[in-house]
């Protein structure tokens, strides 16, 4: 039986660019985290981002004379923040129990355990929150909601000064329940003294996209503020865009038509590295899908290794912003 703990939260960004029409927002899942941590070095990292997989691998050192019993846990978006760009966002909790992937410590597949908790950030409410006979997923409970609305200031006050609600600007700055229900995949591991421990980890990334885009030359004319938050959030540049033009302008045989579409990838690397110092070697492969697509992400050192992937190699690395990736594909179609 797993002892008790306190996780630290994922920090989950993602956001759907203005102007995408039948558009879905990505999920942003990645990162690792140790509890409790205090004396393990992350080695290196190993990551390779496409649209079809998501693939890393992490060494872990414990440098001491002892042995570290820890416990491995990935996160999950918490809801309802974690997913306030999905249209089910306070409609329907996500079950993450058929969730696809697969992990391996030493090269050796295991089986994680899935708990959920209420969590304010990287606090832990959970306990809290029976005490006060509180739903970890308030925002499906519509008995509770019901009750909650009626109450008044005074009743509320155990809950205020237990941290348990605020005013949040999600909520049009409406005083609501703070915490989110996160969902942890978790294992207890032991590092053995003056040794490393690999952990590998795959799955199928949590997309999002749009068919058309706000990248075409009409759009970009009339929204430059779009045009922005795309510069903002991927790095997209004036080439970028001038190999979007070339791809959407080229001759075509007679009865063709050829259309833009994006795949918006999000992997989480801030997520409160809580090993000791930096990453020591990382890796980052970022895989385009096929030469004629476009891919635009903000990371700096990215050199070309191949038709299709693009590479970023750093030493000693304290990431400071996730990780968000736009890829531009295009495609013929009959014109009739």
């Amino acid at each position: 039986m797993l002892r008790r703990f306190a996780l630290a939260a994922l920090a989950l960004t993602l956001a759907s660019p203005a102007l995408a029409n039948d558009s879905e927002a990505e999920v942003g899942i990645g990162g690792i985290t140790l509890k409790p941590s205090s004396a393990i070095v992350m080695a290196s990292e190993d990551l390779y981002i496409s649209p079809e997989l998501v693939r890393v691998k992490y060494r872990f050192a414990n440098p001491t004379d002892r042995r570290i019993d820890t416990t491995v846990a990935f996160p999950m978006p918490g809801q309802p923040r974690g997913m306030a760009e999905t249209w089910f966002f306070m409609e329907e909790k996500e079950d993450w129990s058929g969730f696809d992937f697969n992990t391996k410590v030493d090269g050796r597949p295991v089986r994680l355990q899935m708990i959920e908790r209420a969590m304010i950030g990287t606090r832990d409410v959970t306990d809290l929150l029976a005490k006060h006979d509180l739903p970890v997923t308030w925002f499906t409970d519509k008995a509770f909601m019901a009750r909650f609305e009626k109450m008044t200031e005074v009743e509320r006050v155990p809950w205020l000064k237990d941290g348990l609600l605020r005013a949040d600007p999600l909520f049009k700055s409406k005083v609501v329940p703070a915490w989110d229900a996160v969902t942890f995949f978790v294992r207890d591991e032991s590092f053995p003294p003056n040794s490393s421990v690999t952990v590998e980890h795959e799955y199928v990334p949590r997309s999002g996209g749009s068919v058309g885009g706000a990248l075409y030359p009409n759009y970009r004319k009339e929204f430059p503020r779009t045009v922005q938050q795309y510069r903002d959030r991927y790095c997209v540049d004036d080439h970028f865009l001038a190999g979007v033009d070339r791809r959407l302008g080229a001759k075509l045989a007679p009865g063709k038509q050829r259309v833009m579409s994006e795949t918006w990838l999000a992997y989480v690397l801030s997520s409160g590295a809580n090993w000791k110092g930096p990453i020591g070697d990382f890796r980052l492969v970022v895989d385009k899908g096929t030469a004629e697509n476009l891919v635009s992400f903000c990371m700096d050192g990215v050199k070309k290794i191949g038709p299709t992937q693009f590479e970023v190699r750093k030493t000693n690395f304290e990431p400071k912003d996730d990780l968000k990736i736009l890829i531009a594909r295009f495609h013929e179609y009959d014109d009739g």
